[in-house]
């Protein structure tokens, strides 16, 4: 087994974590692969005696002989920040599509039987349906959707080319204990830094739709033991199907916290592709 490892630091890193422990409780032999641009090693601490690191960048791989002899890839590398995306596009199409490309393009050398590929909703952009369907129209509204339709084309393309099982995975918005990002998380920091008040980006009315990452997780190896039992190409939501607003999730920190801070909500200037989240 091979995860990929990613290069920002957002919802992916825990994903990646502890996917990674459960494939070692599963008795996989494990090689996880990161840059540590962003990583820390210390978070492998419970199975680094485990499993295989190796630093390396998947946009100009230098260790190519890790795919040699492994059976699954679970490529979950990616900048997953989509403003960097808006101002800095060229960052997302070497973090999210050359990487891609080069861990198929290993993939194929090295005979790799399945690829795991970690996309997104945004893949939809502004969904005309809710919730999404799997054949909903794909209109990214963002650079980071578009490359993450771009990874998804790809595995199709190379599965369909060199038999590689792929699956493709549109993650909603996953939490979980060992989160570090996201609206949950910055109203947590900025409670610590002053209990008594409470900015909150927007109108509080934004509504998401959100996962425990434990079962990210089992959803992600259920659908990679489909596709190794059956073969070819699938594409999943990966997601709940209900939905909480900023508003709501603001009451529950609140009460969970037991504080009374005096809340305000401070709206922000439009971005195209750009969605505030706290």
């Amino acid at each position: 087994m091979i995860v990929n490892e990613g290069a920002s630091d957002r919802w992916c890193w825990f994903h990646r974590l502890i996917l990674t422990e459960r494939l070692v409780e599963m008795g996989f032999n494990v090689v996880v692969i990161d840059n540590l641009s962003s990583g820390d090693l210390d978070r492998l601490r419970n199975v680094i005696d485990r499993v295989k690191f190796v630093k390396d960048d998947l946009k100009s791989p230098s260790n190519p002989d890790v795919f040699q002899g492994v059976d699954a890839v679970f490529h979950l590398a990616a900048n997953p920040e989509v403003r960097v995306s808006v101002t800095e596009p060229r960052i997302h199409f070497d973090e999210n599509v050359l990487a891609t490309f080069n861990v198929l393009e290993l993939a194929r050398k090295y005979g790799v039987r399945s690829v795991v590929y970690a996309s997104s909703s945004t893949v939809y952009g502004d969904a005309r349906v809710v919730p999404t369907p799997e054949d909903h129209p794909i209109q990214p509204i963002s650079v980071y959707g578009a490359a993450k339709a771009a990874g998804e084309v790809m595995c199709g393309t190379y599965a369909r080319l060199y038999g590689i099982n792929c699956v493709a995975l549109r993650y909603a918005n996953i939490v979980g204990p060992r989160l570090r990002h996201g609206v949950i998380h910055d109203l947590l920091m900025k409670l610590r830094k002053n209990p008594s008040e409470l900015e909150v980006l927007g109108d509080g009315t934004q509504e998401k739709s959100y996962l425990y990452i434990t079962d990210a997780v089992n959803a992600t190896l259920m659908a990679w033991e489909y596709a190794v039992k059956n073969g070819g190409v699938y594409i999943y939501n990966v997601g709940n199907w209900d939905s909480i607003s900023v508003k709501d999730i603001v009451s529950i920190v609140i009460k969970v916290t037991g504080l009374n801070p005096r809340i305000t909500y401070k709206q922000q200037p439009q971005m195209v592709g750009v969605g505030w989240a706290t």
